[in-house]
C-alpha cells in the first residue's frame, strides 16, 4: 500500500498503534496479575525517564565548560496558565467521558481498567514535538519519516500498556489520529508558526508532561494531566 499522500503518516501511526495494541492483548491473555503488575511499573519508569530526560535537557546545557539552567520562566507560566484553561474546560472530565462511551460503544463495560488505560495511553503517544512536525511535513513536504519513526515507538509503547494496563489502551490510535490529522489539514496555517523555538519550547514542556503521566502510572491518577495541555500552546508561543 502506497502511503505517499497527505495524512499517510498518521494512518501509519493509527495501524502501528492498533497493530502493537491487539499484539499486547494477545500476550497479556497469558500473562499473570503479578507480570502485569511487574508490566505497569515498567512502563511507568519508562515513561518517567523518558520525560525526565527529554525535560532535562531543555532546561540544562553546557556553555563554556559550566553547566546553565535555562526555561525556568516559560515552564512556571506555561503549566499555570494552561492548567487555569484546562482546568476552566475541563479537558480531563472530556477525556474520561469520551472514555467512558468508548468503553460502553465496545462492549467493554464490565473493564474496570478501560478508562484509565485509554486515557494514560492517548496522552503518552499524543503528547510531543514528534506529532507536530511529522504532520507538518507529511503535509507540506509529502515525508512521513517521522511520523514512521514515531508510529515504531508508539507500537512497542501500546503493546506494552495493552498487556500491562488493559484493552483500553489499544483506542489511543482515535485521539492520534485526530490530533496529527488535524495539524496535517491546518499544516500551512501552523508552518510560520512553529519556528524551532517554538518546537524547541513545545518539546520542552511536552516532556514535563511525558513525565507526569508517568507519575501517575506509577502512584495513582494525582495529577490531571489533560488539564496541563493548554500549556504546549502557551509554550508554543512564548518567546
Amino acid at each position: 500500500m502506497d502511503f505517499n499522500f497527505p495524512g499517510g503518516g498518521t494512518l501509519i501511526n493509527v495501524l502501528a498503534i492498533i497493530g502493537g495494541g491487539i499484539s499486547g492483548l494477545f500476550c497479556g491473555r497469558f500473562l499473570t496479575e503479578k507480570i502485569r503488575q511487574t508490566l505497569q511499573m515498567s512502563c511507568a519508569v519508562a515513561v518517567i525517564f523518558i520525560g525526565a530526560g527529554g525535560a532535562l535537557s531543555g532546561m540544562f546545557k553546557i556553555s563554556g565548560g559550566e553547566i546553565e539552567t535555562g526555561g525556568t520562566m516559560l515552564m512556571i507560566v506555561s503549566l499555570i496558565i494552561g492548567g487555569l484553561i484546562g482546568e476552566i474546560f475541563d479537558i480531563d472530565g472530556h477525556f474520561e467521558k469520551f472514555g467512558i462511551w468508548l468503553r460502553k460503544k465496545s462492549g467493554n463495560e464490565g473493564d474496570s481498567t478501560f478508562v484509565d488505560s485509554f486515557v494514560t495511553a492517548s496522552l503518552t503517544v499524543c503528547i510531543g514535538a514528534m506529532a507536530v512536525v511529522g504532520a507538518i511535513e507529511d503535509r507540506l513536504l509529502h515525508d512521513p519519516t517521522i511520523l514512521i519513526v514515531k508510529a515504531s515507538l508508539d507500537a512497542v509503547i501500546i503493546l506494552v500498556m495493552t498487556a500491562g494496563l488493559g484493552k483500553g489502551s489499544i483506542f489511543s490510535f482515535i485521539p492520534v489520529g485526530i490530533f496529527q490529522g488535524t495539524i496535517t489539514l491546518l499544516a500551512g496555517f501552523l508552518e510560520p508558526v512553529m519556528t524551532e523555538t517554538a518546537l524547541k519550547n513545545l518539546s520542552f514542556i511536552g516532556d514535563i508532561l511525558i513525565f507526569c503521566v508517568g507519575l501517575n502510572l506509577m502512584f495513582g491518577n494525582k495529577i490531571r494531566v489533560a488539564n496541563l495541555l493548554p500549556a504546549l500552546i502557551i509554550a508554543s508561543i512564548w518567546n
